[in-house]
């Protein structure tokens, strides 16, 4: 019989503290905050591995949450609410609500908000062991502000020029689908 997982009131919210099954809304669950990448509820091994890895990423408009990249994992991504733009293989892809995309790996992606208000995406991949991760340059993606000025499979270094992610829920929950 698999137990049920305890879990622990952080500064973002309610996060896993042991293995096992668990039920948390997202709302009450451990949220991210970053002044340029957005915000993140983040589902994934900090203190109990995952086999695979769950974010739903907010972003405002023009906000790039993450860096144009490609993992040696797959991923697939999922828009719930607002509008956004995929930078996808040099290619630019508008998307709206319901809108999926899967990325095999090695697919070069990264997400830009658009519209008139928030973005929400769900967004899942597997965590293999010695999972890789490349961040080419890409002129497409510098333009969107979602760009690396030179290739690095470094995370440290393609995100050096941001703030540090912190523990935090959204300041607001307006214009979301759950607000």
């Amino acid at each position: 019989m698999v137990e049920e997982a305890r879990l622990e009131e952080t500064e973002g919210g309610l996060a896993p503290a042991t293995e096992g099954w668990f039920v948390v809304n997202v709302r009450d669950g451990r949220w991210m905050t970053n002044d340029v990448l957005g915000d993140a509820f983040v589902v994934e091994g900090d203190n109990v591995p995952f086999q695979v890895g769950y974010t739903i990423a907010i972003l405002q408009p023009g906000q790039a949450g993450g860096r144009y990249h490609h993992e040696s994992d797959q991923e697939d991504f999922l828009v719930l609410a607002g509008e956004c733009l995929l930078l996808i293989e040099e290619e630019e892809r508008p998307l709206k609500a319901w809108d999926f995309v899967h990325c095999p790996p090695g697919t070069d992606h990264s997400f830009v908000g658009a519209g008139a208000g928030p973005c929400v995406i769900f967004m899942t991949g597997t965590r293999g062991e010695n999972k890789e991760i490349v961040y080419p340059r890409s002129e497409l993606a510098i333009r969107h502000g979602a760009g690396v000025d030179r290739t690095t499979s470094s995370p440290a270094e393609a995100y050096a020029p941001f703030p540090k992610w912190k523990d935090g829920r959204p300041q607001s929950w307006d214009g979301l689908p759950w607000g």
